[in-house]
């Protein structure tokens, strides 16, 4: 996580924190701080000297994540409730609701697009780096099913024709997909040709 501290003052150490958490547009629960200054009264009663408090925010990665899709949300005027998902390799991001066919697009490129834009915002405000995947409505996992039995398909038609079969363009997640799907087949192997973004599979028969 990224952190980012402030000191402020004020009458009181209470007015103080108060006075940090409106800076930062933080909860309670979300800083740490500690009392550099306590205040102090003169002569007569007369406060002489503030409280001044050290505080730190720790932002937290997915918040930030939220925020920013938030953002895209409203500007693409959807509503969606967001679902993590936390593993030790990424954070999985996962949008429900009506009408988010937009945020998908044609073969889950927005959604590709929006993980990219995601990433590249989140991990430009953190120290650690963070992996994201966006998932809506469970796509991702759709997806890679009609791609494994694509590859099935396509490869049953390399052993009846004996020609190699050239996939459409695919993302790098997509073209592992089916790599992995015919990794075991004793019959056809796959390769990559081209560069990105118009990288291709290919499905061989294997001599």
């Amino acid at each position: 996580m990224m952190s980012k501290t402030i000191e402020t003052v004020g009458r009181t150490v209470e007015e103080a924190i108060q006075q940090a958490l409106k800076e930062l547009k933080a909860n309670r629960e979300e800083i740490k701080w500690e009392v550099l200054e306590e205040p102090s009264k003169g002569l007569f009663g007369l406060r002489s000297r503030m409280a001044k408090v050290k505080v730190t925010l720790e932002e937290d990665p997915v918040k930030l994540a939220k925020s920013f899709m938030n953002e895209v949300f409203n500007a693409m005027g959807v509503s969606a409730k967001t679902e993590v998902h936390r593993t030790d390799e990424y954070i999985q991001l996962s949008f429900h609701g009506q009408d988010l066919g937009i945020l998908i697009g044609r073969r889950g490129e927005t959604l590709d697009a929006l993980q990219y834009l995601v990433n590249l915002s989140v991990n430009k405000k953190t120290q650690q780096r963070v992996k994201f995947i966006l998932d809506v409505e469970d796509y991702r996992r759709r997806r890679e099913q009609t791609l494994v039995k694509l590859a099935q398909r396509l490869s049953e038609k390399v052993k009846r024709g004996g020609h190699n079969v050239v996939l459409e363009p695919m993302n790098p997640h997509e073209r592992r997909v089916i790599h992995t799907a015919l990794q075991n087949d004793k019959q056809v192997y796959t390769y990559s040709e081209g560069t990105e973004p118009f990288r291709k599979v290919v499905i061989s028969l294997k001599k």
